[in-house]
């Protein structure tokens, strides 16, 4: 018998080929295995997913017919190559790793993938991908960040910039493995982001005229944010509020069918 049973891997063979194929619902995490300056640890992208992925199936108990697949850990960190400890999938890697993945998917009889996605440097390939497995293997799948859901109310960035290692990622780590990290050498960097697109009015680092950028063109820590005020209580509430959100947006997942030009489900 499963240990744990949402887990997909703990599964046999004849226990998913009883699965009920209409309500069948699988989550990928997908995370990255890269530098978050001198006080994260690499895997900070690839837990936050995994942490975030499996309490909402748990919140929604047993019966719920959702599974949680095996992390995948490393994922496109190419804007952090070149700094130690940064393992990066190619983009033609990770598009294929995806796509094997809805193809084997698709042969157990699963109609819904869901990626839960920990690292901001592959939402857009997610969004190829996605749309890609879906016309060739016919899958519904639903790209998901838990990082674009809001803060819980009464939580702010004090970092308008802060999207790698700052106040968020600090908060959430204290909060799931406070062991690995090492506040003490948390540093802010990636200051000069506000500056440098201060008097631009349309250019941003991220956004809608967004800017091709790496690491180095940034930070020199590996920050970009500023972790103080970072604290586990706070990563708590945010763990809480989006897996809370994740958790709604399963059950919509679930539920939702493309009508056919005939009328029936696709």
């Amino acid at each position: 018998m499963s240990t744990h049973p949402y887990l997909w891997a703990e599964l046999t063979t004849e226990d998913v080929q009883g699965l009920a194929e209409d309500s069948t619902v699988v989550i990928q995490p997908i995370g990255a295995v890269e530098q978050h300056g001198p006080h994260l640890p690499l895997v900070t992208d690839a837990l936050v997913a995994e942490v975030i992925a499996r309490t909402a199936v748990e919140r929604l108990g047993d019966g719920s017919n959702m599974w949680v697949l095996p992390t995948l850990h490393y994922g496109k960190s190419t804007e952090h190559l070149g700094r130690a400890g940064t393992i990066a999938m190619s983009t033609a890697t990770l598009q294929a790793v995806c796509m094997d993945l809805g193809e084997s998917l698709a042969r157990s009889g699963v109609r819904k993938l869901v990626f839960v996605n920990g690292h901001g440097g592959q939402p857009s390939l997610l969004d190829v991908v996605a749309r890609d497995i879906r016309y060739r293997f016919g899958l519904q799948v639903f790209p998901v960040m838990p990082s674009r859901f809001p803060l819980p109310d009464g939580v702010e960035d004090p970092d308008p910039f802060g999207i790698h290692g700052g106040f968020v990622e600090t908060s959430l780590m204290l909060a799931l493995a406070p062991e690995l990290v090492r506040l003490d050498k948390a540093v802010a960097d990636g200051l000069r982001v506000g500056e440098l697109y201060e008097a631009q009015r349309h250019l941003t680092l991220e956004g809608v005229v967004p800017t091709a950028w790496l690491i180095d063109d940034v930070s020199a820590s590996g920050v970009v944010g500023d972790p103080g005020g970072a604290g586990a209580d706070t990563g708590k509430r945010i763990v809480g509020h989006w897996t809370e959100l994740l958790a709604e947006a399963l059950l919509e997942v679930q539920a939702f069918a493309f009508p056919a030009l005939d009328g029936t489900a696709r």
